[in-house]
């Protein structure tokens, strides 16, 4: 048998669920797996050279992730993201980040604070550049320095799925400038000042309440989420 490899060349390793899962996750990052798309578990188990088992071990461990639907008599389809689901997904993730702010929000560093004020005008470098990639990552590391602190990696996991599922399955090309200015100058600004003043209850209830509002983001997740269809989900 060939030896199986990832996208990338490199050799797989660990189990082969957590291969294949790997080799999925990175498919349907890069766009070679779209959502809405049905999967031909042949066509992968063979590219692979592994069994159906882990390859459905895989897509049933997507499945309870949002990430994958399961059809009866049709098989597995990648599943797009509907309107609601962001709207749930907001609304988690911002009830876990504000539990997570709450348990680590005491063991922040003048440091670690001054090390996000430095991401947050990097962000607003990358933004002005239409460097859309530096600034997923600059962000994902922003919220990353006040989430490190957590030791509660059951609710970590969760944030950190939601998250992918949310921005990158598949990452977008282009982005929305006025979002991200507004979490850049408004929102992340509000934060690093109350994290300043030590009002660690008040930066977790900023967090739940503006940052993952769902109701006040909701133009902005038209304008990104849908544009393609107008800006609407139907």
């Amino acid at each position: 048998m060939e030896p199986r490899i990832t996208p990338d060349g490199s050799p797989l390793s660990r189990s082969l669920r957590e291969d294949v899962y790997d080799y999925l996750r990175t498919e349907m990052n890069r766009g070679g797996l779209q959502p809405g798309a049905f999967l031909d578990l042949n066509h992968i188990a063979k590219q692979l050279g592994v069994s159906r088992t882990p390859l459905r071990e895989a897509l049933l461990h997507l499945e309870s992730q949002g990430f994958v639907t399961v059809l009866a008599r049709r098989g597995f389809r990648i599943k797009p993201l509907s309107l609601d689901d962001i709207r749930h997904y907001f609304q988690i993730i911002g009830a876990l980040e504000a539990a997570a702010m709450r348990s680590a929000g005491p063991l922040l560093t003048p440091a670690d604070i001054g090390f996000m004020r430095q991401l947050n005008a990097s962000m607003a470098g990358a933004v002005a550049a239409d460097d859309f990639s530096l600034y997923y990552d600059l962000n994902m590391a922003f919220h990353e320095v006040y989430l490190g602190k957590c030791d509660n990696t059951y609710l970590l996991g969760v944030i950190r799925s939601l998250r992918q599922r949310l921005y990158d399955w598949p990452r977008r090309e282009g982005f929305v400038k006025a979002w991200e200015q507004d979490s850049i100058h408004n929102e992340h600004e509000r934060l690093l000042q109350l994290l300043e003043q030590g009002a660690i209850e008040e930066a977790a209830t900023f967090l739940q309440n503006v940052h993952w509002s769902f109701e006040r983001q909701e133009a902005y997740i038209h304008a990104y989420f849908f544009a393609s269809r107008g800006g609407s989900p139907k």
